[in-house]
């Protein structure tokens, strides 16, 4: 399950760029907490304790406490804007969540057993079509990561979201279509050793004989009147 987080939080009642440039030159990050039918609320966090939260790589999909002064306001992450150039906060949007609501996630993919995995052991290469997955479970059950076994792919195999075992009380958030995961490729020296010699069958099947090799229209008289003498 992800680890819950804690932040510290001041309201602010001043909005606009104006606003927004003091609090960020005063190492603050302005933030918004909204949803759960409830008036939206202006607030803004310490950046350095924000920055330490983004680095455990976890925060998009973690339950966030929002201590403001009053009784601390269960959250979800759901948007955090960066300075295009800087890589600084510039905004954060929390989505206030009750204990055991639905919420939609995005899971970090984690795959084991590569050594398990035949096509690997050849020298197969792992395409990894998605590196998360979008995911419906309960706010206090949200998994840190999913954990997915290669054991037993081979070359040419695909993993399909249908295979995978989903901890439980969670579902696929994707529920029209058996999406790919993963696949296990031939390495590129592999491919091309392969269309080479399919260049070169294809070349032999289609071969034309050498125009010394192909009689002219004389010839072919001649050879005619010679066989009915």
């Amino acid at each position: 399950m992800s680890e819950q987080l804690t932040l510290s939080a001041e309201t602010r009642d001043r909005a606009g760029k104006g606003a927004s440039r003091y609090l960020r030159r005063e190492g603050r990050v302005p933030a918004v907490i909204y949803g759960n039918n409830e008036d939206p609320l202006s607030i803004h966090v310490e950046e350095k304790a924000l920055m330490k939260a983004l680095s455990g790589g976890h925060f998009m999909n973690s339950v966030v406490m929002i201590d403001a002064g009053a009784a601390p306001v269960r959250t979800l992450p759901k948007d955090v804007q960066f300075h295009p150039v800087t890589d600084r906060p510039l905004h954060v949007d929390f989505l206030r969540i009750s204990e055991h609501a639905k919420v939609h996630v995005d899971v970090p993919i984690h795959f084991v057993d590569e050594d398990k995995s035949k096509g690997i052991k050849r020298g197969g290469v792992l395409n990894q079509v998605r590196h998360e997955l979008e995911l419906i479970c309960d706010a206090a059950e949200i998994p840190e990561e999913i954990v997915i076994s290669l054991a037993g792919m081979d070359i040419g195999d695909s993993l399909h979201i249908s295979a995978v075992t989903l901890p439980k009380g969670t579902e696929s958030a994707i529920t029209d279509r058996d999406f790919t995961i993963a696949t296990i490729v031939a390495p590129s020296g592999v491919k091309s050793e392969a269309a080479d010699a399919a260049a070169a069958a294809a070349g032999i099947e289609g071969e034309e004989p050498a125009a010394d090799e192909v009689p002219t229209v004389g010839e072919t008289e001649a050879e005619e009147g010679a066989s009915e003498e």
